[in-house]
């Protein structure tokens, strides 16, 4: 079939082995397992009715006038959808959740019928899957003893079926078939299509049916019919109130929320039941983001694990309460580790390298950085001790990695993943790792790495305040060595900036500015999160202030990643707003912290989750949802808000308490 599948979706509903992406008129776009980063299986899921003659219309289409209202139930990963049209008489409610523990997805559909006279109707399922990310050698039959429809290729079995026994199915049956309701009954067919149908006959004004759909998936046929078997041994709402119960302990047993005001608590404990989604349960793996872009037409794709994010994520993690997710996490990091000690761009969930365009420093050394803040957290010297020699391995390559001329990171890929220069923000994460590494070893009884290793971050530090200062801006430099066409150096050149050409093997050249002057919200990061240099040094305090006038944007507030960003627009991000906010709760400018997290809030999702991007004409979602950073930088501004004025409070009463 080969839908065009959105870039920007509404909802992800899943249990850590299962991750599906839905439209909030209940399109099922993406489906993951037994992993959540790879492979994807489905082209589309689609569910509408036929009345009579008329040809079916689809809950996702605008004809017939469809509208729909959606939303998470609370404090649950239930989706919940109504789909209403003023030109039919059935009012459709229905409930998507994946089966916590198990190999199963529900999709339970609800009619009600809102006129005055009976009404029959046919409801129909068309299921397109693409099983391990192709449609090529799929194969389509109907499993007649349990009443399923099974997509299968290579070892991935889908069984779908319905409570109630359908009344007419078809494997192979193409678009025009489906949306005709006349399936034919073939059994099996080479093909990644099939449709299912059951028939509804004179429902009653006022009354409502149920026809619950359970997709249950195994490595082969008699698997996935198992889980099927165990889906149908209960009935949707147990199934229902199991899962509520489920999340709802989860919520319960994870930190409180640091704030009393309801919308913080609302995205809190959305943000909490998110990350168990985003946490592949197989490996304990994070992925970035669930995919969107899966050709690649507009990013290099977001369903990997970067060690740049995970440790910003692990540590919203730890003030959540879900070390344990943690926990799993760094077990993961000792299988994705390069053998020179190194972390590489980023990894699939197996541990098995990423497609990349080259190192970045920065990834391995917030690696470190982010094994210690767990460990601060947690205490647990069982968990130092089976990190330490990955440690050792990761410390020794990045003081390898530091030039002796500058005392600093030699040239890599940034954060963002765009550029190659020995860059600032890098530096600091460096300095982090390196910190982080020097306090292992203390705890490992080695003194003579810890002296090494904290020597080698100080030298970066005070590099970083000795080189990368450009008093011209106010601000850190973005980075040094900046790497550029030839083409750009000699415009440069000759607009009086200077530079040097690298000599590279067999005769290549590089092209390098000295400086990169661009103002980039990374600069935040030498303070915030690694403290290479002091919150309130003059010239953090210079860069902040910088950044916030050249990057808030005119139209609809948030900060840009840097000037003259390009990237999906331009736009305002969620996590360099409160990269921001973090920054001015350290620097004790609450009030100025609580705007900005209030910008973040202002601009979820209808269903609560956080983007990566806002329009930064229109304010709506831009780019990528959900965000596992966005939603990590929210939780650890709360919590860091929550610390500052309870100190501001101690103050106070001390004060009061002296006078």
């Amino acid at each position: 079939m080969s839908m065009n599948k959105p870039y920007l979706v509404d909802a992800i509903i899943g249990n850590s082995a299962f991750l599906a992406s839905l439209g909030r008129n209940g399109r099922m776009y993406r489906l993951w397992w037994p992993n959540i980063d790879t492979p994807q299986h489905v082209d589309a899921i689609r569910t509408g009715i036929k009345l009579g003659s008329n040809d079916l219309t689809w809950f996702d289409s605008e004809a017939h006038g469809w509208t729909h209202e959606a939303s998470y139930m609370k404090r649950t990963n239930i989706y919940t959808i109504t789909a209403r049209s003023e030109q039919l008489p059935v009012v459709v409610d229905s409930q998507h959740f994946a089966i916590p523990e198990h190999d199963v997805i529900v999709r339970s559909y609800t009619f009600t019928n809102i006129s005055e006279k009976p009404v029959s109707f046919d409801f129909v399922m068309h299921s397109s899957f693409y099983v391990g990310d192709s449609p090529l050698f799929n194969t389509t039959f109907f499993h007649e003893a349990s009443d399923a429809l099974i997509h299968y290729r290579h070892r991935y079995f889908f069984a779908l079926s319905g409570a109630n026994a359908c009344a007419k199915f078809q494997a192979g049956a193409d678009w025009d078939t489906a949306r005709k309701a006349d399936l034919n009954g073939n059994p099996i067919d080479m093909s990644p299509d099939g449709a299912m149908s059951w028939q509804i006959d004179e429902l009653a004004p006022g009354a409502s049916v149920s026809v619950p759909i359970y997709m249950a998936a195994g490595h082969n046929e008699p698997e996935a019919l198992h889980q099927l078997s165990l889906a149908k041994s209960r009935t949707a709402h147990e199934w229902a109130e199991d899962t509520v119960r489920y999340w709802n302990s989860y919520v319960d047993a994870a930190t409180p929320c640091p704030s009393k005001e309801a919308d913080i608590i609302k995205l809190y404990e959305r943000s909490v039941l998110m990350f168990k989604l985003m946490s592949d349960d197989k490996t304990g793996s994070i992925i970035a983001a669930p995919e969107f872009d899966e050709h690649f037409s507009r990013c290099g794709g977001y369903s990997f694990c970067w060690g740049r994010d995970a440790a910003f994520i692990t540590a919203a993690f730890d003030r959540a309460g879900l070390s344990e997710l943690s926990d799993r996490f760094y077990a993961w990091t000792l299988s994705a580790q390069s053998p020179d000690g190194s972390w590489q761009q980023r990894h699939y969930h197996d541990g098995s390298l990423a497609p990349s365009w080259g190192l970045q420093i920065d990834e391995g050394a917030s690696i470190l950085w982010g094994m210690w803040q767990h460990y601060s957290e947690t205490q647990d010297h069982g968990f130092a001790a089976k990190v330490w020699p990955s440690v050792e391995r990761g410390a020794r390559f990045l003081v390898s990695f530091i030039d002796d001329e500058t005392s600093l990171p030699k040239p890599s890929i940034d954060l963002w993943e765009e550029r190659n220069a020995s860059h600032t923000y890098s530096s600091a994460a460096v300095y982090g790792g390196l910190t982080a590494a020097a306090s292992f070893a203390k705890l490992a009884d080695r003194e003579d790495l810890t002296a090494e290793w904290s020597a080698a971050a100080a030298q970066i530090s005070a590099a970083i305040v000795a080189q990368h200062w450009n008093e011209d801006r106010g601000c850190f430099y973005r980075g040094i060595n900046l790497a550029v066409s030839s083409e750009r150096y000699e415009r440069e050149l000759a607009a009086g900036n200077s530079g040097h050409i690298e000599e590279l093997t067999k005769g290549y050249k590089k092209h390098r500015l000295d400086y990169d002057s661009i103002i980039d919200v990374s600069l935040l990061g030498v303070s915030v999160p690694f403290n290479a240099v002091d919150a309130d040094h003059e010239y953090m305090a210079r860069t902040a202030d910088a950044i916030e006038a050249a990057l808030t944007v005119p139209e609809i507030g948030g900060i840009l990643r840097y000037e003259d960003d390009i990237y999906a627009g331009g736009n305002s991000w969620i996590l360099t707003t409160l990269w921001l906010a973090h920054y001015r709760i350290q620097t004790g400018k609450l009030d100025d912290a609580r705007r900005l997290i209030r910008w973040a809030i202002d601009h979820r999702t209808e269903s609560g989750l956080l983007p990566e991007q806002i329009d930064k004409h229109t304010g709506d979602t831009a780019w990528v949802v959900p965000l596992t950073w966005s939603h990590a930088m929210f939780v650890l501004a709360i919590f860091m808000l929550a610390d500052a004025e309870a100190a501001e409070l101690n103050v106070a009463e001390a004060s009061s308490a002296t006078l």
